[in-house]
């Protein structure tokens, strides 16, 4: 039998600590912030880390980047959970909204940027079997401040002029549905 993970409390949340099984709702989940947005991976750390798929929910604000456009050795999807962003994919931006999907293979450049005139909280997962990246040169990322002014492989590069996450609690109004 499988048994079910413990939970640490943090002055962030609860890290499951260990393998195992386990639920934990996304508000008592231990959480990050960065220029980037708040999120949360739900897993924890060593070997409570997920080894073969990535799952996270991050928050952006208007005009907000997820992250660096990018590709990828690994298949990532995505569900919008509410409000608006745009996406950047194979140089084409597109509107989203609720409950849109995104799939994008192997390889696809993308990248989200919040939109509309409040937080925007997208649920993304991901292989985590590869681990090659890249950073493409892409005008339409650059414009939205979500890309690098040279294409690299580096993560470090690509991220250089911005802070590392600092972890913090779930704050009301990150997701959508009744607050606690």
């Amino acid at each position: 039998m499988i048994p079910e993970a413990p939970f640490e409390r943090t002055t962030a949340g609860l890290v499951p600590k260990g393998e195992g099984w386990f639920v934990l709702n996304a508000r008592e989940a231990r959480w990050q912030d960065s220029d980037f947005g708040p999120y949360t991976r739900f897993e924890g750390d060593g070997d409570a880390r997920f080894k073969q798929i990535g799952i996270n929910i991050g928050v952006l604000q208007p005009g907000q980047a997820s992250c660096m456009y990018h590709r990828e050795d690994e298949q990532e999807d995505f569900l919008v959970l509410s409000g608006e962003c745009l996406l950047l994919v194979e140089g084409e931006e597109r509107k989203l909204t609720a409950w849109d999907f995104v799939h994008c293979p192997a390889w696809t450049d993308h990248v989200f940027v919040g939109a509309g005139d409040g937080p925007c909280a997208i649920l993304a997962i991901g292989g985590r079997i590869g681990g090659e990246i890249v950073y493409p040169e892409s005008e339409l990322a650059q414009r939205h401040a979500a890309g690098v002014a040279k294409e690299t492989s580096d993560p470090k590069e690509a991220y250089a002029a911005y802070g590392k996450p600092t972890e913090t609690k779930y704050r009301e109004g990150w997701l959508p549905g009744p607050q606690s």
